[in-house]
């Protein structure tokens, strides 16, 4: 019988394989790929050495993204010329003597940066050690040269030219040369950020001339939390300095310290947010998550804030060696790394009290700002002091008076208006003292050093969200009971994993007990929910467990009720106040945690300095 399918025959069979030992080439070049993504990649990995080395001054040059041209150049202690060949093997360091892979206490261990880099570019290595020669080693495509001498004061010079010039096929991966150069920017700022107190510059050298500076930063001094608000500010900008609260807190080992800002400061995406385990910059899913949790009771979905957290602990604790990149790091209790910075964040956001950001403000006169029309602004005398103003008032009450008769009655004050006894001293208040309402929606206060204008609405709504969250605290979640308890099958590692957090669904009103097997039954659900698809619910919380080790998703749907509680049951837009009511509101904003922003992230007063408002007028 003839075959069928010839292509199926004796001849068509792979031939047995054949087990072979690959050259240290291609074996470089396949730990390039895993290390070396792009130029950041590149400039991330020798910048990293630097700073092992003990620099102090670090400077990064670049040609047309990294591609023609990567130059690292530190003062850190350089390389013995009898080590250059060494350094350029894989899995040589200096790091680690290889007995124990968790007490890492450097950014580098491995030993595959240098080899990686020069198997698929041209890697030239300059250094010199204090009281030794100084030496240079170049590598061309995984080809070593001979160790020759070099002149050099001292540290080391690693040049890097025609990155993946020995695997083409890379190069097309590449994006464009203003991309490659924005993500090497912003790898030397994150490690800018975690080194306060190491001078940072970068430059472009594309086409001729020296370049010029992208980035340049000087070491910091002071203590390490002036240090580091000193270089955030540099970094991030002043408004991320003047806008963040300093984070301080430990727990059963872990520290962490840094900077997060306040709600009314987010922004629209998550670029601003900087994580460092043990001063090495991660985007760890378990830390963002756990900074989301943070601020979700006070942001929307489309906003992100705004942070530099730095969590530090002994490194037996943390495993960094779970990523080629060591972009990802494991703790070995995820839950006390998350609770920590959900804990301690909250806390600093509840002592901020009433503040909010003073962009809102700089928004504000944004919007006020006129266009500028004719020509040069005309001269005004300098601002009075408050004895010329009163007499300079008084002088002119009469003729106000006849002016008033001339063009119109003068309204007198309503009774309810807040009054203040004559010559008596206004109390200086955070927010001030009411002087009046507009439109029936916004108090304008006066302060001692401005004007405060506070939307009544959005303010009275997070006073009665606070006071409702505070009292479910206290009293905690009212649960209903079905008739009929909710049979929900489950695997067995999830139902575990839904037990094991019984206990604290059950403060939220969410009773859950063993059925059997890998079953579970839903008894009770809160009472507030009202009618509520108990099998959806567990399985949303389910899903958050195993995203995130950790589920706010009940405590979410209760909140957002009381949210809305909030919103229907405080003070409605046109509503006229009395005096002593838009006081009192006042009073208690400044004596509520949060009561800078409503419920939905909102800013719920606005600010303006004196200086701002004599600026809209051209008094400066």
């Amino acid at each position: 019988m003839a075959d069928k399918h010839p292509n199926i025959g004796e001849a068509a069979r792979p031939q047995t394989p054949v087990i072979r030992q690959l050259d240290d080439a291609a074996i470089n070049r396949i730990a390039a790929g895993e290390v070396v993504e792009r130029p950041a990649s590149a400039v991330k990995e020798l910048v990293e050495n630097a700073i092992d080395a003990g620099a102090t001054r670090i400077t990064v040059d670049y040609s047309d993204g990294g591609k023609t041209l990567i130059r690292v150049t530190d003062d850190g202690c350089g390389i013995a010329p009898d080590d250059l060949t060494l350094a350029l093997s894989r899995h040589a360091t200096s790091k680690i003597d290889g007995s124990d892979l968790l007490n890492i206490h450097t950014f580098g261990f491995r030993g595959e940066a240098l080899p990686s880099l020069g198997a698929v570019g041209r890697l030239t290595i300059t250094s010199r050690m204090a009281g030794m020669e100084g030496a240079e080693v170049t590598v061309n495509g995984g080809r070593m040269e001979q160790v020759r001498p070099a002149a050099l004061n001292g540290g080391t010079v690693v040049t890097l030219r025609d990155l993946f010039f020995a695997t083409p096929a890379r190069l097309k991966f590449l994006r464009t040369d203003r991309a490659e150069a924005q993500a090497i920017a912003d790898v030397v700022k994150r490690l800018a950020m975690a080194e306060p107190f190491v001078q940072f510059t970068l430059r472009d050298v594309s086409g001729e001339g020296t370049g010029r500076d992208v980035f340049r930063v000087g070491a910091e001094q002071g203590d390490l939390f002036d240090a580091l608000r000193g270089r955030l500010s540099q970094v991030l900008g002043r408004e991320f300095a003047d806008n963040a609260l300093p984070i301080d807190a430990q727990r059963e080992g872990l520290h962490l310290t840094g900077f997060a800002a306040l709600p009314t400061y987010s922004r629209g995406s998550a670029v601003t947010q900087y994580l460092f385990v043990n001063g090495r910059p991660v985007r760890d899913k378990l830390l963002v998550g756990a900074l989301r949790g943070a601020y979700y009771d006070f942001l929307s979905r489309d906003r992100h804030p705004a942070a530099a957290l730095f969590l530090d602990c002994d490194p037996s604790l943390v495993d960094v060696n779970v990523h080629p990149a060591k972009s990802e790091v494991r703790f070995r209790d995820p839950g006390l790394a998350r609770g920590l910075i959900v804990s301690a964040l909250r806390h600093a956001l509840a002592e901020a009290g009433h503040r909010a950001s003073t962009t809102v403000a700089s928004a504000t006169l944004g919007a006020m700002t006129p266009e500028p029309v004719g020509g040069a602004r005309v001269y005004q005398m300098d601002r009075p002091s408050q004895g010329a103003r009163a007499a300079a008032y008084q002088g002119q009450a009469p003729g106000f008076a006849e002016m008033a008769g001339t063009w119109g009655r003068v309204e007198t004050p309503a009774e309810d208006a807040p009054q203040e006894a004559e010559g008596a001293a206004t109390p200086d208040y955070p927010l001030g003292t009411a002087r009046g309402q507009v439109h029936e929606n916004y108090i304008i206060a006066q302060t001692a050093t401005g004007m405060v204008i506070v939307d009544q609405h959005a303010a009275h709504e997070r006073l009665v969200y606070e006071k409702l969250k505070r009292q479910m605290a206290e009293n905690g979640v009212a649960a209903q009971a079905l008739l009929i308890p909710e049979i929900v099958e489950l695997s067995a590692g999830d139902c575990a994993l839904l037990l094991d957090m019984s206990v604290e669904m059950y403060r939220f009103g969410l009773g859950i007990e063993p059925f059997g097997g890998s079953a579970i039954a839903v008894r009770e659900t809160p009472a507030i929910l009202g009618e509520v698809n108990a099998r959806a619910l567990v399985l949303d919380i389910l899903d958050e467990l195993s995203d995130q080790n950790d589920s706010n998703l009940l405590q979410a749907k209760i909140e957002a009720i009381l949210s809305r509680i909030a919103c229907h049951g405080s003070i409605r837009s046109g509503r006229r106040m009395r005096g002593e009511e838009m006081n009192a509101l006042l009073r208690e904003m400044e004596a509520t945690p949060h009561s800078g922003q409503c419920n939905h992230g909102r800013p719920t007063y606005v600010e303006l300095k004196l200086a701002d408002i004599e600026r809209l007028f051209g008094r400066t």
